[in-house]
């Protein structure tokens, strides 16, 4: 495999990884338990911010890396891989929004709330640059008659 082919695989893999980590904390804030070891009051900010900058920035510039290595070319397997990608971290930012109702007011902040909306709306253009690689025909080489 070429190196543009690794870089969407790992691609998914942190978009996997981001909206896997978004659900668990989520889900977390739903039911937080009282005898927490590190006080009552628990942030959801910073790890949200964490995850973000661990999770979904790494994953975007390995998709983005991947469609400029591919774009001279078109690429489907390519394509089909940051397609992927911006799916599931579509559907696991609808999960995290669907998860907010169930969270206590204490937790609910503006990044808690605004978070999966925003990157929602980032997936739609993760799933469009993919689409381009399969619109993208491959060159035909000049022939030379002299």
């Amino acid at each position: 495999m070429a190196i543009e082919k690794w870089a969407a695989v790992a691609s998914i893999g942190l978009f996997a990884m981001f909206s896997g980590e978004m659900v668990s904390i989520y889900n977390f804030m739903t039911d937080v338990p009282d005898d927490l070891e590190f006080g009552p009051m628990f942030e959801a900010n910073p790890k949200i911010l964490q995850f973000i900058s661990i999770g979904v920035a790494p994953a975007s510039i390995l998709a983005a890396l991947s469609f400029l290595m591919s774009k001279r070319y078109g690429s489907k397997p390519i394509g089909g891989m940051i397609i992927g990608g911006g799916i599931i971290m579509m559907i696991g930012m609808i999960v995290c929004y669907s998860l907010i109702d169930n969270i206590s007011e204490q937790y609910l902040t503006d990044a808690v709330t605004f978070i999966p909306v925003l990157f929602m709306a980032l997936s739609v253009p993760v799933m469009v640059t993919g689409a381009i690689l399969f619109r993208i025909k491959k060159s035909r080489p000049k022939k030379e008659y002299f």
